[in-house]
């Protein structure tokens, strides 16, 4: 392992000239297009059912698949990036991410719709660790804030536009646009990488443990399917109950899998670094918080404020654009005065968002709401990536990979786990308020009871984000490590 360690070198001091200018661009255009693909589909599932004949649980597999496969793939990406350049693993997710939008754009079945989602989800999945590492290995520790804030305004505003520019496509035209005007920027994007990309990683080439990617795969894959059906279904259907039971023993014999091989697959060894483990944390619990009102607000607007889904997704659109503008501007800040000072200020407006959403009624104005959410949202720009780059700035360079690996997979966790909770929450409060209604079938009270278990959900989420605050304020700037060489053994 010494010649490793003398690549890894070499390859440092190679980086120290290099442009970086077309590099970020090329993974931002790369990015913005795949994470964009995510959220642009949901507002025509309507759509989807009619012409397919299919029912809502049905149409529901082209999100909950999408997010079975990153969930998947994210954590074998650690493994992956030691076989493959860059260049390689870049342009392989964006091959694959055209491939799956073609077939999508032409599928003449749903069972193909499914296969062209799946393919553009590999892609996403392969595309957004290389993103995160690619920027870790270019940019000093403290330089890499502004880096990873360009790199956070793609993230939080392509999905913000998304339903919106989603509901326009589908207004103007057929869902099928959806994808046909996907192809052209995702052809832009290869094309662009392909020019201006360069290989800036480190290449080990450890052995590859199949065991460990079976275990990979059933844990983190039963994880995130288990609680992305507990929000359809309920926590007690059989199905859910042992996806969730084999993900839980798949992931725990992974565990014990990685810290018993010479070459773990996922190098646990990243949380020895205690910033590292802390931000992890912090991030699995902000997630939640963040996943709950993602998912929560657009039901309010469109089944108790009677809004259209285009008409909600401009509601939410000015908080996305906010986030966005603030993503560059929290990067900049975190490498000048690092994370305390945007990290504690930003948590207390996440709490003070999510008490703001407690109070809302059933004559709630949509201004109120366009408010509230663009308090969260400024909230989440100043945690989101400060804390992200501060964790990950302690790790020493060989352990980019498995550390942007580890973020990636349980935040995927963490927002199916979001997602199931507060659904639940939901479901189970309006469930109470109607039973006791004197009229439960009565338009007005399903609406009472459908704001009476959103309240009961934000209040979950105000504990927890509550909880988010208490661990960030144990956060502070952390060293970057030298680079360890291992010695041959």
């Amino acid at each position: 392992m010494n010649a490793a360690g003398a690549e890894t070198s070499a390859s440092s001091r190679d980086l120290s000239g290099i442009k970086r200018g077309p590099i970020v661009a090329a993974l931002i255009i790369g990015a913005f297009v795949s994470i964009l693909n995510e959220t642009l589909l949901n507002i025509a599932f309507p759509d989807l059912m009619t012409q397919f004949g299919i029912s809502a649980a049905k149409v529901q597999w082209l999100a909950t698949s999408y997010m079975l496969v990153i969930g998947i793939l994210v954590p074998i990406t650690a493994l992956l990036q030691q076989w493959f350049t860059t260049r390689q693993m870049f342009l392989g997710a964006m091959t694959l991410f055209l491939a799956g939008t073609v077939i999508c754009s032409v599928a003449p079945s749903f069972e193909v719709l499914l296969v062209g989602r799946v393919v553009q989800a590999l892609g996403t999945g392969l595309m957004l660790p290389v993103l995160m590492n690619t920027i870790l290995a270019i940019f000093p520790p403290e330089n890499r804030g502004g880096a990873m804030g360009m790199i956070g305004l793609v993230i939080m505003f392509a999905p913000a536009i998304g339903p919106t520019l989603s509901g326009l496509i589908i207004d103007w035209q057929d869902w099928r646009w959806l994808f046909y005007l996907i192809i052209p920027l995702t052809v832009f994007s290869i094309l662009f990488a392909a020019a201006f990309l360069k290989n800036v990683s480190d290449l080990t080439r450890p052995k590859v443990d199949i065991l460990s990617i079976l275990l990979s795969t059933i844990g983190f894959g039963g994880l995130v399917y288990g609680f992305s059906k507990a929000g359809e279904a309920s926590w007690s259907a059989p199905e859910v109950f042992w996806c969730l039971i084999a993900g839980g023993v798949g992931l725990l014999l992974f565990i014990l899998r990685q810290l018993v091989v010479k070459q773990p697959m996922l190098d646990l060894r990243a949380f020895k670094y205690p910033m590292f483990s802390l931000v992890t944390v912090l991030m699995l619990v902000l997630m939640m918080s963040l996943f709950s009102t993602m998912i929560l607000l657009p039901l309010f607007l469109q089944n108790a404020l009677l809004m259209t889904a285009l008409a909600a997704g401009l509601t939410l659109m000015p908080g996305g654009v906010v986030n966005g503008i603030m993503a560059p501007i929290s990067g900049k800040l975190f490498d000048k005065f690092g994370p305390r000072v945007l990290v504690i200020p930003g948590l207390a407006l996440v709490c003070a968002a999510t008490w703001l959403f407690t109070q809302i009624s059933a004559s709630t104005t949509s201004g109120y709401i366009i408010f509230v959410h663009i308090v969260l949202l400024i909230g989440i720009s100043l945690v989101m990536m400060p804390a992200q780059t501060t964790g990950l700035n302690q790790l020493p360079r060989h352990l980019y990979p498995h550390g942007t690996a580890i973020m990636n997979t349980l935040q995927q966790v963490a927002g199916a786990l979001g997602t199931a909770l507060f659904v639940s929450i939901m479901s189970s409060g309006s469930k109470s308020y109607l039973k006791t209604s004197e009229n439960p079938t009565a338009p007005a009270e399903l609406v009472n009871g459908l704001v009476a278990g959103m309240k009961d959900a934000f209040y979950i989420g105000l504990w927890i984000s509550l909880i988010a605050l208490v661990i960030g304020l144990f956060i502070k700037r952390a060293k970057a490590p030298q680079d360890e060489v291992k010695q041959a053994s």
